[in-house]
């Protein structure tokens, strides 16, 4: 049986929020529906989503915030923004931010449902494929649930710390970009103190050793900046 999708749904309106909801969820997605920005960051701390759908005006907290705030943990994470407004400036705001696409508001629930399925196809050709919290990183398989590490073929699973198998999933949803050492840190660590730095990069060594079984895997650093997951090929 195929796992569903996760979506987080942040929509203030109560209708559209209700209807878009039961329409997703018939069409086989897992979704969660959040009536603000601070509502639905709080949702996306807690659970792996696969797409985020943002309204931008909100009250609380507004849909360019909240996205801002997703990016620092997930650069990858398909967002989507929906908006009453058609301003050429929002657009472009909103895309500067890391949006995958835009929709104004009246739009169909099809258009959003082949806009969705068609960033789905995007993102699934890149170098690392993700369901809910598995992820498949060239020939190793990451089970964020189970904590493991699986190199295709073999029986044998790695088993990961809690915060070997934490920094590993960040790094895994910023794939081919910068993870921010100081994001990173207050993630995982709680704060980004020089002590806690210097923990990092040993479990950082750890993991480094954990995908050395496929060459095309590495994790690089990038000087002031932070760490970078490249998967090649």
């Amino acid at each position: 049986m195929k796992t569903k999708s996760k979506v987080l749904l942040v929509e203030d309106d109560q209708n559209l929020g209700d209807i878009l909801n039961e329409y997703l969820n018939v069409k086989g997605y897992e979704t969660s529906l959040a009536r603000n920005g601070m509502e639905g960051f709080e949702l996306f701390k807690e659970k792996d989503y696969d797409f985020c759908i943002l309204d931008v005006m909100m009250p609380i907290q507004d849909g360019f915030t909240l996205a801002k705030e997703i990016r620092k943990i997930d650069k990858n994470v398909p967002i989507i923004f929906l908006t009453a407004k058609s301003m050429k400036e929002d657009k472009i705001e909103g895309f500067q931010i890391g949006a995958d696409d835009y929709m104004t508001k009246p739009f169909t629930m099809e258009e959003l449902l082949l806009r969705m399925q068609a960033i789905e196809r995007r993102v699934n050709q890149g170098g690392l494929k993700k369901l809910n919290n598995t992820y498949e990183v060239g020939i190793i398989h990451f089970d964020y649930d189970k904590q493991t590490l699986t190199v295709n073929g073999s029986d044998e699973a790695q088993k990961l710390t809690s915060k070997e198998n934490e920094l590993l999933k960040m790094l895994c949803a910023n794939v081919n970009d910068v993870l921010d050492r100081s994001d990173a840190l207050k993630q995982v660590w709680g704060d980004d103190s020089y002590f806690n730095s210097r923990s990092m990069d040993v479990y950082i060594t750890k993991l480094r050793k954990y995908l050395k079984p496929d060459e095309n895997i590495e994790i690089v650093n990038v000087h002031g900046k932070g760490f970078k997951l490249m998967v090649h090929g």
